[in-house]
């Protein structure tokens, strides 16, 4: 087993071309794991184990390994500097790889303002409050660089904002996160292969409007509705019942009974 993890990391020195560096936000010690805020480690957790690639190497204030995803070369990062420093490590490894972090760089984070599983993709942006975030902007002087938002939920207004994103997730909440892993897997994929938009294209939908047949069958119940209205009000008007004057549907409804009327009397005119 080792023979061949270190088969593919001289592999992975010797190979050429474009390297992304896709980092994990979260804390470092056993206390912290499977919490809201370590969300990030466990989608790196998780791209290591789909792709088979080794997560043990120490170096960068992190936890590292080489590997690759999709047919592109990556290194997958666990900064080891507690969340509120993590740009010290993306700074060290960053500099050492002299990636350009507009392109190269992928950032997985928690993010509260998120309903929980749900994922998002941008390309660049503020820190949103995001201590981790913060951090890594401050030691790279930019915030162009792409990062994954995992969504674990707005705090309840009891809860401390801290108690809460150090909290584990509930049963509910944890089944919500796995598709939420799964769907963040899948987009880092599309992301080194065919580039961030893409990615957002899939995964930055909005909530999916009402299908068409349902629409149709609401204009079509709507119109129906409207139609019965009106015939009933032929009715009335036909029986002398009062109608109040002046609506657009009392002029309508007299047309009509004036044109059925017209039209009996010219029937009575012809059999004469």
């Amino acid at each position: 087993m080792f023979g061949l993890w270190k088969k593919r990391k001289d592999d992975w020195e010797r190979g050429g071309g474009k390297v992304y560096c896709i980092v994990g936000l979260g804390n470092p010690e056993k206390k912290y794991e499977n919490t809201r805020h370590n969300i990030g480690f466990d989608v790196i957790d998780a791209l290591a184990e789909k792709y088979s690639i080794a997560v043990r190497e120490r170096g960068f204030k992190a936890l590292f390994g080489k590997g690759v995803i999709e047919g592109q070369r990556v290194l997958l990062v666990k900064p080891q500097t507690y969340m509120n420093l993590s740009g010290e490590s993306v700074r060290e490894i960053t500099d050492y790889y002299k990636m350009d972090a507009e392109e190269d760089l992928i950032v997985i984070s928690d993010d509260i303002s998120l309903e929980v599983g749900r994922i998002r993709i941008r390309k660049r942006g503020s820190a949103g409050g995001h201590n981790g975030l913060k951090n890594i902007i401050k030691h790279l002087g930019t915030e162009q660089f792409m990062r994954i938002r995992m969504g674990v939920g707005e705090k309840p207004e009891e809860w401390d904002l801290v108690d809460y994103v150090l909290g584990h997730f509930p049963k509910e909440e944890r089944e919500k996160m796995d598709q939420g892993m799964k769907d963040a897997v899948a987009a880092v994929g599309i992301m080194v292969t065919e580039g961030p938009d893409k990615a957002m294209n899939v995964y930055n939908k909005k909530k999916a409007k009402k299908p068409a047949a349902a629409e149709s069958g609401e204009r079509t119940e709507t119109a129906s509705a409207e139609v019965h209205q009106k015939s009933a009000d032929a009715r009335t008007v036909e029986s002398g019942m009062h109608i109040t004057a002046g609506t657009d549907t009392e002029r309508d409804v007299h047309k009509m009974a004036e044109k059925s009327l017209k039209e009996k009397k010219d029937e009575t005119a012809d059999r004469d």
